[in-house]
Parts: C-alpha cells; structure tokens; sequence
C-alpha cells in the first residue's frame, strides 16, 4: 500500500467532474486520506477510493488477523461484565429514613432518596448543582442546593423602559420625561 501524506497526490473520482482525475490531499485522519482537491476543476471534497478498491482487508489478511487475536485473547481475557440489580444496590441501605426529594437539600453519593413521582432512588454522581439518582426504571439528573433562601443575594429582575418603536438603526427622540435623570425629581414650573 502506498504511503500518502498531506500535499501528495492521489487518484480519486471527482464529484464535479465525474471522472477519475489526479487530486492533491488536503487533508488526513490517521494514515487515511480526508480531504482532496481535484487539479482539474480545483473542487474540494470528501476522499472517495477508485471504484472496485476497498479499505477493507481480504478474506486471507481477515483470518490472519482473526488467528493472531485468538492467540493474543487467550493471554488477556477480557473481564466479565457485572450487573448489579437495583435492588442489591439498596441491600443494606437505610430504606426507612430516605428523606424526601427537594432540589433545596443537597444530597452525597450513595444516599437513598424518596421522590415523589419516580419513587425509591439511589445517590451515584453529585457534580455540582446536580445529581443523578438511579430509580428503579431509570436513571435521572436532578438539581439539589438551590436552597436560596432570604440570606441568599440574588438579582433583582428590572423590565426594559417602555420606549418607542421604530427602525434599529434610527436614533429614537427622547421624551420630556426621559430626558429628566431617574435620580433627580422633575421640579415644578415656578411663578414669577
């Protein structure tokens, strides 16, 4: 097999022209062609290989692979996966006295919880604001800490003043009322 690398050349069909023409490699992934250009209408594409060639290994390097891998396997088998039911995760746990669900309280790894709708749930990750809680049918991320009670300074929400409509790129007049600062009180007409 040829050595190709980014800047050389490679023959590929092209899907502009709709030929097999010469293409400069733009780009690679690894030891595969990505990206090419044709240098005949200069198009930028996909690699597409010649029609009837393939990446793919022949039936002989296939079982000469497969050979080599049962002989490698039988040194490092590979370890059996373990599935714990949901309920021998909980053995051993205290049931009982699982508070209830509320996304004020902040909850550690391996508590038992008590949600209103999904029921019995088990504490895995805490990151952050969030958990997931593994249920009996499913697993579920949750918010827990956002207890923010009156000590706790949040922003205050203040709505955009009503001004007039117009074009975005127009500059709008001001109003008599707007032209008054906010913090000084408008003064009443004097009689002199």
């Amino acid at each position: 097999m040829a050595t190709h690398k980014v800047g050389g050349e490679v023959d590929a069909p092209c899907t502009r022209c709709k030929l097999t023409l010469a293409h400069t490699i733009l780009a690679m992934v690894g030891p595969k062609i990505a990206r090419v250009r044709c240098n005949t209408c200069g198009g930028d594409h996909v690699y597409r290989s010649a029609p009837g060639t393939t990446d793919r290994p022949t039936a002989a390097a296939r079982s000469a692979s497969s050979a080599s891998r049962s002989s490698t396997s039988s040194r490092a088998e590979k370890p059996e996966k373990v599935v714990i039911s949901f309920e021998e995760q909980l053995s051993g746990k205290d049931i009982a006295n699982a508070p209830k669900y509320s996304p004020k309280d902040t909850y550690r790894v391996d508590q038992v919880i008590q949600h209103p709708t999904f029921g019995l749930g088990l504490v895995t990750i805490v990151r952050g604001d969030k958990v997931d809680i593994v249920f009996k049918s499913e697993t579920k991320t949750l918010v827990h800490g956002r207890g923010g009670g009156p000590t706790q300074e949040r922003p205050a929400f203040s709505p955009p003043s009503a001004r007039l409509a117009g074009p975005a790129d127009k500059p709008q007049p001001l109003s008599a009322a707007e032209d008054v600062p906010a913090t000084q009180p408008a003064s009443a007409p004097s009689e002199d």
